[in-house]
């Protein structure tokens, strides 16, 4: 399946000064291997997703919503520590019950 990644140029310009990344990283994620969740901090009109994903050896944390096969972009940042150790957590789990 193909997917395609969208976002604001502006959230993009913006997430760089706050974490240090540009969404069009977010181009190297493959979609499929994602391992995310509803996001509900706020209401935005719309489903926002925390979603985890291995881009060059690291795992990165991003928010997104998904419309069809698109994926628009809100956030993108390396994951903590914290977030890591329950991402392998999470990972090995459903490996086992495979």
């Amino acid at each position: 399946m193909t997917y395609e990644t969208t976002f604001d140029p502006a959230k993009s310009e913006a997430n760089w000064r706050k974490h240090g990344v540009s969404l069009r990283l977010a181009a190297s994620i493959d979609w499929s291997e994602v391992w995310s969740a509803p996001g509900g901090r706020r209401d935005y009109g719309e489903l926002r997703e925390v979603g985890y994903a291995q881009i060059e050896g690291y795992l990165y944390c991003t928010v997104f919503t998904q419309r069809g096969n698109t994926f628009r972009v809100i956030s993108l940042r390396r994951a903590n520590s914290r977030e890591v150790k329950r991402y392998v957590e999470q990972t090995e789990a459903a490996h086992t019950d495979a």
